[in-house]
């Protein structure tokens, strides 16, 4: 067999395994160092091995995951998540589908100070589903609001797949951060768009809340938006004016929350200790994610697999968006089956020289890419977040939630099409900040 061959057998493999249930970081390390002892040697096997476990875990560059995971833990435990809900439930909840549209909005503001779509469907769940049950809201359009609104966690920075992404690529992060800003914003006006039209054809789905006076209004954003504001700031404010990289920006992110949960006197000892080892648990996770994808790109790289891959996209009679449209179906297929940080990383070091061969801006190929990820995460079967909400609110059938997010998934289609037509809506920031 040639070595592309082995590329291709090693990607069967992989799928066979992860449908045997096999954990992913697994999978990954032993096709990778299977692979590399076959292509190269046994000795060479376990220096790659080696190499690739110590430079992940001793890397300055992902010292950014654990402090930007910490960070949205510390406003989960110190209440900042539900002053962010109560600011935006108070400015529209007395709208049709307000509590909804005010669940989006939180999830969207909690995304400036947490990078993970999970912890934000986790968090938004336990502090907007009980107000949605109070005023009698279907359960299927809330916990599917909940579930789709938690991939703006993502898309807004920082998002830790946007770092993944940096780092499988070498792209600069702080680039991606920018990138993800207006996208995110627009699929939030498309999710808000989705639940209010489901409210004026069938007001029964999604009753208004209560009306609250405009002075109420105001002392809530001022309570619960104006820290978020400053942090998302500090942040952001610091990467856009070139004052510091990326992975002090998540230095800078995690102490701007913890001053704010200190000075507000709503953080104890015990939820402190409770941020730093739900931390270190997603942490670990990720970073041996992100281990097992080094050694296996290592391995691919072997055999040449991305590049023969390339030049056959380019050699394709298709126009370079038809091809684009095929790499986004079978991101569509395989999301039905992978979690979203272990496809980024098993699929990259594939896509990325395609779309580079293709003439795709990387920046904007990246925003793409996650905007592709936040489709698996709401449909079956594996769906995280739809399985996250499901434990949270253990009333509603997970079933009950998949059948909600459909509405959800055309909004991605539709904010990836106005990328497609208009990419400076990712590209606009990251022009400017150059």
């Amino acid at each position: 067999m040639t070595p592309v061959e082995i590329g291709l057998l090693s990607v069967l493999v992989i799928f066979i395994l992860l449908f045997a249930r096999m954990p992913v970081a697994y999978i990954m390390i032993v096709v990778g160092m299977s692979g590399y002892a076959y292509l190269v040697s046994p000795k060479a096997s376990l220096s790659v091995a080696a190499s690739a476990m110590y430079n992940t875990f001793a890397s300055y560059s992902l010292i950014v995951i654990p402090l930007f995971v910490w960070m949205g833990y510390i406003a989960f435990h110190s209440g900042i998540s539900r002053r962010i809900y109560d600011a935006t439930y108070k400015v529209v909840g007395g709208l049709p589908a307000g509590l909804a549209i005010a669940s989006i909005a939180a999830c969207t503001a909690f995304g400036a100070i947490c990078g993970s779509t999970t912890a934000t469907a986790a968090t938004m769940s336990a502090v907007a589903l009980p107000e949605m049950k109070r005023y009698n809201y279907d359960k299927s359009l809330s916990t599917a609001t909940i579930a789709a609104a938690a991939i703006l966690g993502v898309m807004i920075p920082p998002s830790v797949i946007f770092i993944l992404y940096g780092i499988a690529t070498g792209e600069s992060i702080g680039q991606l951060f920018l990138a993800g800003i207006f996208p995110g914003m627009m699929l939030m006006v498309l999710f808000m768009l989705v639940v209010f039209i489901q409210a004026r054809l069938n007001p029964d789905l999604a009753p208004p809340g209560p009306k609250v006076p405009w002075k109420e209004k105001i002392s809530a954003v001022l309570n619960g938006g104006i820290e978020v504001i400053i942090i998302f700031i500090a942040v952001m404010g610091g990467l856009f004016g070139g004052y510091f990289t990326a992975t002090e920006a998540g230095g800078v992110g995690a102490f701007c929350t913890l001053i704010v949960a200190l000075v507000r006197r709503q953080l104890n000892w015990e939820g402190f200790v409770k941020s730093l080892n739900d931390s270190i648990q997603i942490s670990a996770m990720i970073m041996f994610l992100v281990a097992g994808a080094v050694l296996y790109g290592r391995f691919l790289a072997v055999t040449g697999l991305p590049a023969a891959m390339a030049s056959w996209a380019v050699g394709l009679p298709l126009p370079p968006v038809a091809v684009l449209l095929v790499i986004l179906v079978i991101y569509l297929i395989l999301g039905f089956f992978i979690d979203a940080l272990a496809l980024v990383l098993l699929t990259v070091p594939i896509f990325y020289p395609v779309a580079l061969s293709l003439g795709f801006d990387p920046i904007w190929f990246g925003v793409i890419i996650v905007l592709a990820l936040g489709m698996g995460v709401i449909t079956p079967p594996v769906g995280a977040n739809v399985y996250v909400v499901a434990g949270v609110d253990k009333e509603t059938p997970v079933m009950t939630i998949f059948k909600g997010t459909w509405p959800y998934l055309l909004a991605i289609f539709g904010c990836i099409a106005l990328m497609i037509i208009f990419p400076q809506i990712a590209l606009f920031l990251p022009e400017l900040a150059k």
